[in-house]
């Protein structure tokens, strides 16, 4: 492989990364931002101060998450305010819920130990108890 082909796949690979919100929320800063953004809408200058960030870093953040439509920007006067986009926002919440589920049978079978190992006195032995069907994918978590 040559060298020219090998930076065309790297280009290309780093591209896609921020091509979608799914993809733009990967980025742990991303999230910081948004979740800064949550609240009210803020200039760069104080997204920079509170999160410890780099102007510049925070400006390329920015623009990520304006061209996925994420955040919503507007201008006043000579400052640049960033909100979020809640609608677009939506998307990422909704795909989240899907495991709501999962997590809340999680968390009840983790409680359901818990109980029984601080109780000793009701410890009938083993659970041998077949696995509801609606279990995700076998996972014996």
């Amino acid at each position: 492989m040559t060298y020219s082909y090998m930076a065309l796949l790297l280009a290309h690979g780093t591209g896609a990364t921020t091509s979608d919100a799914f993809n733009a929320v990967a980025e742990p800063r991303r999230r910081a931002i948004l979740n800064y953004l949550a609240t009210q809408e803020r200039p760069v200058g104080e997204i920079v101060d509170s999160l410890g960030l780099e102007q510049p870093s925070v400006s390329k953040h920015l623009r990520v998450l304006l061209e996925v439509g994420l955040v919503n920007v507007r201008r006043d006067g000579r400052r640049m305010l960033y909100r979020t986009n809640a609608e677009a926002i939506r998307p990422l919440h909704e795909w989240t819920e899907t495991f709501e589920r999962y997590w809340r049978h999680q968390l009840s079978r983790v409680k359901e130990r818990a109980e029984q190992k601080s109780n000793p006195s009701n410890d009938t032995g083993p659970d041998f108890t077949s696995r509801r069907k609606n279990d995700h994918d076998g996972n014996k978590n």
